[in-house]
């Protein structure tokens, strides 16, 4: 049955240029948009995003990380070797903040089952509450997802992170929050060097953060049973209000960064699970936010594949073919959770 699928995007979100060469570059916004105009079959409803306040950034970030970032704007400056800034940066990911926001509250609002993708650069997993690194300025997921919780729109909040990088910002942001559920698949070790499947939260959040660290050129089977096996199960036992997404693709095969070998397709299957279960236990679609993906074919083919099953269309089903690695590491996990779900 065809369902309703807003996007946020903005102008601002392609004048963000790290630098040249950087991978993080506003061609891959631009290749996106591209595979989206080819999309016919699917009606999408474009939101107008804004701003996040400041109190809405304060709500994650410390205020000096933020006059840091406000103090940037207009600027080409680098926060770390690999976070530049150019001159309308700032002003862009206030508003990827903001966008974020848009997206969540728009699917909140919904009378019916919507979904929203936010479109929005820079991104943001990575930003911790004291400074940006890793492309990010500011945590739009985390931010939205402290948003949906300060203004009762959800009373617990469950945030996917299917990103080939851990998003250390994220987690560390509500590791000791019992009200928000952390999930995150990927590469290990890696970058940022975080993410080991005992990391599981601190004090009263212990058990709401599940890290599934996968070795490197994992494969539609081994996410499929990752999926199957533990970010599923954890889901469901959390029951939450709401289903966020940090959308990276940079698992990708093609993927310049990431040394996986996940296709579109399993991108599209992971994307049609999590909406199956969101439906089923929320009432309302997912909302996701984009992270990285640097190969501009497979981003954008990943991002369209996305959009469609979200419209409607129906998700090939979880390839389920684990390595024998793969499976050492779903135990592992299901192990150090057994008291958990």
């Amino acid at each position: 049955m065809p369902s309703r699928v807003m996007v946020v995007d903005h102008e601002l979100y392609v004048k963000h240029d790290p630098g040249m060469m950087h991978p993080e570059s506003p061609h891959r916004l631009e290749a996106i948009r591209q595979h989206i105009s080819d999309l016919s079959a699917v009606a999408i409803e474009y939101l107008q995003p804004r701003p996040a306040t400041a109190d809405e950034i304060r709500a994650i970030h410390v205020q000096a990380h933020l006059r840091k970032v406000e103090n940037a704007r207009g600027q080409s400056l680098l926060f770390d070797p690999d976070t530049g800034t150019s001159p309308d940066s700032v002003d862009a990911a206030f508003m990827a903040a903001g966008g974020g926001i848009t997206a969540l509250q728009a699917v909140v609002e919904a009378k019916d089952q919507a979904a929203a993708f936010a479109l929005v650069r820079p991104p943001g997993h990575h930003a911790e509450h004291d400074r940006a690194m890793g492309f990010c300025l500011l945590n739009n997921v985390a931010i939205a997802a402290k948003k949906a919780r300060d203004e009762g729109w959800a009373k617990r909040v469950a945030i996917m992170d299917w990103d080939v990088h851990h998003g250390n910002g994220t987690q560390h942001s509500f590791e000791d929050d019992p009200s928000v559920l952390y999930v995150s698949t990927h590469r290990y070790p890696f970058y940022p060097g975080t993410g080991n499947h005992l990391e599981s939260g601190k004090g009263a959040g212990a058990g709401t953060t599940v890290n599934i660290p996968l070795p490197g050129e994992s494969t539609d089977g081994d996410y499929g049973c990752a999926f199957q096996d533990v970010v599923l199960p954890a889901i469901e036992a959390f029951n939450p209000d709401l289903l966020l997404i940090s959308a990276g693709f940079d698992a990708h095969r093609h993927d310049p960064l990431g040394g996986m070998q996940v296709s579109t397709e399993a991108f599209a299957a992971m994307c049609g699970a999590l909406q199956d279960l969101a439906l089923r236990i929320t009432g309302k679609g997912l909302v996701l936010f984009l992270e990285g993906g640097y190969d501009l074919d497979g981003l954008g083919s990943s991002v369209a594949a996305c959009l469609r099953v979200l419209a409607g269309e129906t998700a090939p089903p979880l390839a389920v073919d684990p390595r024998p690695a793969i499976s050492k590491v779903v135990d592992s996990v299901k192990e150090a959770h057994r008291h958990s779900w």
